[in-house]
């Protein structure tokens, strides 16, 4: 080897070391920035054998552990909205235990009337009842408008996730364009896919991503049911928020938006749909299954309620087609019109005095206009036994069962606290996992230990090509005084 030639190995090792330094350094002070992967310098011999070139920074990525993890979190964020959707509805109509829930309200009610019956002649008992079947009418007033309010938060919320992922999405094209436009120009692309990661990472809780490799360093996203996002150019999603929400509104009946591409409604209910498996698929679903499963639910207790209180052979003092105990916005109830009931069903005004209605009335029967025998108790015992008399639902899900109206509650009570339970166990399930994929992720990510021995390892290899010129040094200056 010539003099020139070992000199330009030594020069080469320097400027291979520095570099190998400062990649060190950086991976050293980004150990705890959010987002950052592991770089590492890439060297190749030159082609006349003398020393090494630096061919460019790598990232140290396991693309397969990124993708089952960003599949985890999109998961997460989907079992995350559906749980807190249960805990509010569960919440909304309460439990048992819980003062002011609806079986808690209906309880009062039915022990209302069986105290009204052991002395109808008295007056604060059967206001007492007057005020436990206004407060049960109530309480499934409030659990329906608490639905309703549930559905319209999802709306706005599928509205705001709609407008992040077709910003993410232009996000990640221009990124594409700037990273290809760095790599063909020679420079350093790692702190741009950095970004372009976590701009990726945050589209996934929203749909689930596959990442395709293309030209150039650039991306394409596709769901995992088959949608192609991002291929060049980024599709844009439309969507309509509704500024309020009722229990009749549904995509169905095209009065509340669906997801729509290229002017193309897409099916956001089906669960091997295009979009389905993030967080913007449980938003619909909240929308349009669970909050309205809920509704008919409630509503078909509300519809129960009201039929037995307006039975014809229940009060002979009312005329057919005179409302009973209960009402539907004070009218009637009919059968045609059962949606939204729950929101509707209100107490008789002709039994509340606070509405210009007579107590008596609540003792002698709804179409009474004057008071009978203070101490006849027949009205009041019939009320009490057609609360628990078991029937049948005429709508909703709670079952077939004849039950008494305790009984269909304590079911429908039951229902939502086994959703809110499976869903919790979901999300338990899902957090575990990603959680677990996560560390994974980061047992991958700086190690502070191994970065500090390959500094040492540098300073060694710096230090033994500034030897080598040091040596080329002197052989030199003793040529010359030769």
């Amino acid at each position: 080897m010539t003099i020139s030639g070992a000199l330009s190995n030594a020069l080469s090792g320097l400027t291979a070391a520095s570099r190998m330094a400062d990649v060190v350094s950086g991976n050293l002070a980004n150990v705890l920035t959010g987002g950052y992967v592991p770089r590492d310098l890439t060297l190749i011999a030159r082609r006349d054998g003398g020393g090494v070139s630096v061919q460019g920074i790598t990232r140290q990525v396991d693309a397969g552990l990124l993708a089952d993890r960003r599949l985890a979190e999109s998961g997460l964020a989907a079992a995350e909205s559906r749980a807190g959707f249960a805990v509010a509805l569960e919440r909304a109509v309460g439990t048992p235990d819980i003062a002011g829930s609806l079986a808690a309200r209906l309880a009062s009610f039915e022990a209302g009337l069986v105290t009204a019956t052991t002395r109808p002649e008295e007056a604060n008992r059967l206001q007492a009842v007057v005020q436990a079947a206004s407060g049960l009418a109530a309480g499934l007033n409030a659990a329906s408008a608490q639905i309703a309010t549930l559905r319209g938060q999802a709306d706005g919320d599928i509205a705001r996730a709609v407008d992040s992922i077709n910003r993410g999405l232009e996000n990640v094209s221009t990124l594409n364009k700037q990273i290809t436009t760095a790599l063909i120009n020679g420079h350093a692309t790692a702190s741009l896919e950095d970004q372009r990661q976590l701009v990726i990472d945050g589209l996934s809780q929203f749909v689930p991503l596959r990442q395709l490799p293309r030209a150039d360093g650039a991306v394409a996203l596709v769901t995992t049911g088959g949608a192609l996002l991002l291929d060049g150019r980024a599709i844009r999603l439309e969507f309509d928020a509704s500024p309020v929400i009722a229990p009749h509104m549904t995509a169905d009946n095209g009065l509340l938006s669906t997801i729509r591409l290229n002017g193309q409604s897409l099916d956001m209910n089906n669960r091997k749909g295009s979009l389905a498996g993030g967080l913007l698929a449980a938003l619909f679903d909240i929308r349009d299954v669970m909050a309205t499963g809920a509704q008919t639910n409630l509503d078909a207790l509300a519809r129960d309620l009201i039929e037995r209180f307006q039975q014809p052979d229940l009060d002979p003092s009312l005329a057919a087609g005179v409302p009973g105990l209960f009402t539907d916005a004070g009218a009637f109830l009919d059968p045609a019109n059962e949606i939204g009931l729950a929101g509707r069903i209100t107490l008789n005004a002709v039994v509340d005095p606070g509405q210009s209605g007579a107590l008596f009335r609540l003792r002698d029967g709804l179409g009474a206009t004057i008071p009978g025998a203070v101490g006849n108790a027949a009205f009041l015992m019939a009320l009490t036994g057609t609360l628990s008399a078991p029937d049948s639902m005429a709508s909703g899900t709670l079952g077939d069962a004849a039950r008494g109206f305790s009984g269909h509650m304590a079911t429908f009570v039951s229902i939502i606290a086994q959703a809110r339970l499976a869903e919790d166990q979901t999300l338990g399930f899902e957090t575990s996992r990603t959680n677990e994929l996560r560390s994974m992720e980061l047992a991958r990510g700086v190690d502070s230990d191994a970065e500090l021995q390959r500094l040492m390892v540098i300073e060694q290899a710096f230090g033994a090509n500034a030897r080598m010129i040091q040596t080329i040094n002197d052989m030199m200056q003793n040529l010359l005084r030769i």
